[in-house]
């Protein structure tokens, strides 16, 4: 079902200071985004980055994720895939802008 990821979002303590240590220790390629966001590119994967204390936008909540995968299965067959495991989808599908675009 799953090919591979577009992007994940990391809540950090201190933006630049990950920035620093993702692009030094794992050569990804600092980018700046939308408002201003800022994020570490990494082949067609990225990793997003939100501060500390501001994941509300999103309705983060213990246990959550932000997770980005990319299928080539229709989207109705894998609404339907995840309803039939349980999972209560909070909101979506919505536009996004990721890795590939």
């Amino acid at each position: 079902m799953i090919s591979h990821i577009d992007h994940l979002v990391l809540t950090v303590s201190d933006i630049e200071r990950a920035v620093a240590f993702y692009s030094g220790a794992f050569k990804m390629e600092p980018i700046t985004f939308g408002a201003g966001r800022r994020a570490l590119r990494f082949g067609n994967q990225k990793i997003n980055l939100q501060l500390l204390g501001e994941e509300a936008r999103n309705r983060a909540q213990v246990g959550s994720g932000d997770l980005c995968l990319i299928t080539s299965w229709p989207l109705d067959q894998v609404m339907a895939q995840l309803a039939s495991q349980g999972v209560e989808i909070v909101e979506g599908p919505v536009m996004k802008s990721g890795a590939c675009g």
